[in-house]
């Protein structure tokens, strides 16, 4: 297998904590991440999160290549397009989009030189699959990484322990601050 073509990493199941009450009995917690936090830990849970994505396409603005991430969302949107007539028309859309040489957001993927219209008229749910790895796997390599320690990442994320904070809790803790640094 080339880098390109490994297999995605199944979902990650929801954290399981133990936690021991001053006794030491164990009391099983089930915690699910949210937010920032859950785009974190993967690429394919801020894919899942309509806000991660809002936010990643944001930052791939930036960065000039938000296609990437258009492309793979138009992909996952083809898989569950259902008659052939409606395959046709949207991987004709994807194909003109994307991957044609006059693109309007053409994506960089290999083979791509190699592709041609003719591939349009026999469409399966699958038929980009090998071209949605490669570009998952571009996102996951080299935007995913520096989006982490984006502006746009970090502010969200920030905004995020605020609102979480009850603001009872910011008080007491300006007081003690106050308290302290006298």
């Amino acid at each position: 297998l080339s880098w390109n073509e490994a297999p995605l990493p199944a979902v990650l199941p929801p954290v399981r904590l133990e936690i021991n009450d001053s006794e030491g009995h164990s009391s099983s917690s089930h915690q699910t991440l949210k937010g920032t936090s859950k785009w974190a830990t993967s690429l394919e849970n801020l894919l899942e999160d309509p806000e991660g994505v809002k936010r990643f396409r944001e930052f791939l603005k930036k960065e000039f290549s938000e296609e990437n991430v258009l492309f793979w969302l138009a992909c996952e949107e083809f898989k569950k397009t259902q008659g052939k007539t409606q395959m046709q028309e949207k991987a004709k859309e994807i194909y003109m989009t994307f991957l044609s040489s006059k693109a309007s957001s053409q994506v960089n993927v290999e083979g791509q030189s190699r592709l041609n219209e003719t591939i349009l008229e026999t469409p399966h749910p699958l038929m980009f699959q090998k071209l949605q790895d490669q570009i998952f796997n571009l996102m996951k390599y080299d935007s995913y990484s520096r989006f982490l320690k984006s502006d746009i990442f970090l502010n969200h994320k920030k905004s995020e322990e605020q609102e979480e904070t009850p603001p009872e809790a910011q008080t007491a803790a300006k007081r003690a601050s106050r308290i302290y640094n006298t």
